[in-house]
């Protein structure tokens, strides 16, 4: 009997492909699709890039700047931008790679320092590329969980992840999903054990400049004794509202970002060429372009989080930066993540994310109670009756009680999708329901 080819194939795959399946996410987002559900599930804008960006990658297109090509003074701008925020001078010529996106540069980092059996700390919950990353390089990923409400750091417990074969650890400031901006305090102590333990820091910082309020990004990088031992991710996608056109970079020191722009050579060669061209035009942005930015998306977080609190979520640290709210589901809600976020596109129409494609840990400890972690109701939203402590406990259940929901869209957006949540509730309330 002839072998099928799905048979015969599969025996022929690397081991490591194994590691990667999709995920409940990727099959909540083709149910999306075909239900034309409002999207306020992934992390793009659905509003215009500046207008004076785009004219740009016209104007080089017109050009024809179309072939593979590396533009130096995006190296210089990058290096410019970076010494002008945080007081960290960076040689353009030899510290500074180019990249198809931040993710090919946190890609190309994590391959040009880890090796097979390196160990690498995560920060949990984490956007997923990072364990990919580590795992395709033949790391190991030790994660240290963040404990909420407020997603603090556990000095103590972040030390005892550290070992003699930690070769680096990740920190994505402001992180993604639960909008927290990791402080001063956390981030000295980080640079204090990569000292202590003579490893790297890798930084993804592509919303850097997406923060509210008091809260500020801050580069591990400027701490002192880090230059020498920080490679820094970020790109144009967040901050200019162009998550297609793949232009990002890394800042390392000169002998490991000579290893990164090999790497990145032989994976993609270039970053798109028109678009390296409009890079230039969109880092000499004006600081008013920045201050607007952060008054846009304060408007959004603040209508999502009240829009959240009427739907009946009550428990979720309100966005310090990035452009997500990772909230709690409600307490009276029966439902798992997946389940609830099924329900909700298909009984609502409006596409959210499940939360746990973002915890890597098999057992969580339990929340903490209320009164460990105190909190002004500005910044922390919780329930007047409490936690369910049961719901939560350190049994894994914990895991399926976060969604992540996107406030990167336009108003006009927000509020067609606030409407049909509302409609939802409305049915679901009602005496015949």
């Amino acid at each position: 009997m002839a072998m099928s080819s799905t048979s015969c194939c599969s025996g022929l795959l690397a081991k490591r492909s194994a590691a990667f399946a999709p995920s409940p996410i990727q099959q909540l987002s083709l149910l999306a699709q075909r239900c034309n559900a409002i999207n306020l599930a992934e992390g793009f804008p659905d509003f215009p890039a500046p207008l004076e960006v785009k004219e740009a990658a016209i104007a080089a297109i017109q050009a024809e700047f179309n072939q593979y090509r590396h533009v130096q003074g995006v190296c210089e701008k990058v290096a410019e931008a970076f010494e002008n925020t945080h007081g960290v001078k960076v040689d353009p010529k030899t510290q500074v790679t180019i990249c198809c996106g931040q993710s090919e540069a946190m890609a190309a980092s994590v391959f040009a320092v880890v090796e097979s059996g390196d160990e690498v700390v995560l920060l949990d919950p984490a956007y997923e590329t990072y364990e990919a990353c580590v795992i395709l390089a033949g790391g190991i990923p030790r994660y240290v969980a963040l404990d909420p409400p407020h997603w603090s750091l556990d000095v103590k417990k972040l030390e005892n992840a550290f070992g003699p074969c930690t070769k680096a650890i990740i920190v994505n400031s402001p992180h993604n999903p639960t909008g927290k901006v990791f402080s001063h305090y956390e981030l000295g102590a980080i640079a204090a054990l990569c000292c202590k333990y003579d490893c790297l820091a890798i930084t993804d910082e592509v919303y850097e400049h997406i923060t509210f309020e008091e809260s500020k990004h801050i580069s591990l990088a400027s701490f002192p004794g880090m230059q020498q031992r920080t490679i820094v991710t970020s790109s144009l996608s967040k901050t200019f509202s162009v998550t297609g056109w793949r232009v990002g970079w890394a800042i390392a020191p000169a002998v490991i970002n000579a290893a990164i722009q090999n790497i990145h050579v032989k994976l993609t060669d270039s970053a798109p060429a028109p678009f390296q061209e409009a890079a230039l035009v969109a880092l000499q942005s004006s600081p008013s372009f920045y201050v607007q930015l952060q008054q846009e998306y304060k408007e959004r977080r603040d209508f999502v989080c009240n829009m959240l609190i009427q739907a009946g979520f009550s428990n979720f640290l309100k966005p310090q930066g990035s452009f997500f709210v990772f909230a709690q589901l409600p307490d009276k809600c029966p439902l798992n993540d997946v389940d609830y976020v099924a329900e909700l596109i298909k009984e609502a129409g409006v596409a959210i994310v499940p939360g746990c494609g973002f915890f890597h840990q098999k057992n969580w400890t339990t929340m903490p109670a209320i009164q460990d972690h105190p909190a002004s109701a500005d910044k922390l939203h919780m329930s007047e009756q409490g936690l369910d402590m049961a719901a939560i406990s350190g049994s894994g259940v914990y895991l399926e009680r976060f969604v992540r929901v996107a406030f990167c869209k336009d108003m006009v957006t927000l509020m067609a999708a606030d409407a049909a949540i509302k409609k939802h509730s409305a049915r679901l309330n009602s005496p015949s329901a």
